[in-house]
């Protein structure tokens, strides 16, 4: 019994073909939408928002706050004013996001969203300038 004769890599053209367009143009390719994670403070799972990477940290904000009334998630929020809050990286990140900044610059899916109020209690009450995130690395190189 003889083996068959095949050609192992038939698709090799197809590759090739579909991958010339993408390094002549030299460009990284960004989706058009992003899949998000934001926990919310005090409450058990992140809200999961699909947004477009055009958006701002506020725009997330406002989409999170919405779809946790929405989706009726316990505990309730002390407010459904979007500016009462402010976005962290983590839960142990200080210093909230700059509302002006584009989500694909952040360089994460994942946040932290918290009361203002909250945040100003473990800040000792900074809540009225957000602080770009690029600072944050500043900080810590100073040593704060």
């Amino acid at each position: 019994m003889r083996r068959p004769k095949t050609h192992p890599d038939l698709l090799s053209a197809a590759r090739r073909a579909s991958a010339e367009p993408t390094a002549a143009a030299g460009e990284r390719k960004v989706p058009s939408k992003v899949l998000f994670n934001v926990m919310v403070q005090w409450s058990l799972g992140p809200v999961q928002v699909v947004a477009s990477t055009e958006w701002t940290v506020h725009d997330l904000v406002v989409a999170a706050v919405r779809i946790y009334i929405q989706e009726e998630r316990r505990p309730p929020l002390p407010s459904s004013d979007s500016l009462a809050f402010g976005l962290h990286y983590s839960q142990f990140s200080l210093q909230s996001l700059d509302p002006r900044e584009k989500l694909i610059e952040l360089g994460s899916r994942n946040f932290f969203l918290c009361p203002k109020a909250a945040s100003a209690a473990t800040t000792g009450g900074e809540t009225d300038a957000p602080v770009n995130s690029s600072g944050c690395s500043k900080d810590v190189q100073k040593g704060y």
